[in-house]
């Protein structure tokens, strides 16, 4: 069976509703992007999440799928008659295909160093002489793709000793604990508010081989670790500040990230009562911030 794509170009108010409108009318799914992404004029409008309503950009892509037996152009009609507008459109024809082999092929293994690589499961050779962590998308946050993730895992390879213990607050789908325990931390920690982060973590951890404690932050955290990793929003490491400082061991490290570069030098002066920084680590548009405890 073949599908149809319908493409629709639409401004920043009307956007949503055309979206929901399709999906009455018989959509079986339908999403919204920049018309510009990736693009010189891509327009940037997500900062931290529930900073004021929901917006859009002011040349939306609405993308919906409909069956090849759907009349696409009486849709069209309908839209431009409820709307009062003359749609700008385009229907591509989406032939049938192996959709869960299409979605694997692209998720290929991550390089976080020449030893530090993440692989998805059906990926079938692992790398020779490396450390593999294996780690499927999922519904929690953190598969090594992300600029955020994948500087604390370069940051974790660059700072863990054997031996030492680690808090990985946030941990969402617990591949920052897992890389810490299969580089030889003796004891990690993991914490989500999440429920289905815990379970995701501790899915991920049996098939990696390693022993991990998952917790939610609703139990109490008694740790004090050698190494504290906290990759959430940069308005939570604000507020959980004292708790993160606490959680860390004198003369212990701490790495802080989900912080854009334009918030590093405030989530800096949040944290300075607590500890020594140490050069940040940057990649497109996000840092990682690092500490020694006084």
């Amino acid at each position: 069976m073949a599908w149809v794509n319908l493409i629709i170009i639409s401004d920043q108010e009307t956007s949503d509703q055309i979206s929901d409108r399709l999906l009455e009318l018989g959509a079986l799914s339908a999403s919204i992007q920049d018309k510009n992404l990736n693009q010189n004029d891509e327009e940037l409008i997500f900062g931290e999440p529930h900073n004021g309503p929901q917006q859009y950009w002011q040349n939306s892509k609405i993308e919906s799928l409909f069956s090849e037996h759907d009349d696409v152009k009486k849709i069209i009609e309908i839209i431009e008659a409820e709307f009062d507008t003359k749609v700008e459109y385009e229907i591509q024809k989406v032939e049938d295909e192996n959709w869960i082999e299409k979605t694997q092929a692209q998720f290929q293994p991550i390089k976080v160093t020449d030893d530090l690589w993440i692989l998805p499961s059906w990926h079938g050779s692992q790398q020779k002489d490396a450390i593999n962590l294996i780690l499927d998308p999922g519904l929690a946050f953190g598969t090594g793709s992300h600029p955020t993730t994948f500087l604390c895992l370069q940051w974790i390879k660059q700072n863990l000793d054997k031996g030492q213990t680690l808090l990985d607050y946030g941990c969402g789908s617990g591949i920052l604990a897992i890389a810490a325990k299969k580089l030889g931390a003796a004891s990690v920690l993991g914490v989500d508010i999440d429920k289905q982060a815990i379970q995701s973590s501790i899915d991920n951890a049996k098939k990696n081989g390693v022993d991990i404690e998952f917790i939610n932050t609703s139990e109490s955290i008694q740790i004090k670790a050698d190494l504290v990793v906290a990759n959430i929003l940069s308005s939570s490491l604000a507020v959980l500040a004292p708790a993160l400082a606490s959680y860390c061991k004198q003369y212990g490290r701490i790495a802080l990230s989900g912080i854009l570069e334009s918030q590093e030098d405030y989530i800096k002066s949040i944290y300075a009562q607590w500890f020594k920084f140490e050069p940040s680590l940057y990649q497109d548009g996000w840092v990682c911030l690092s500490g020694i405890k006084n």
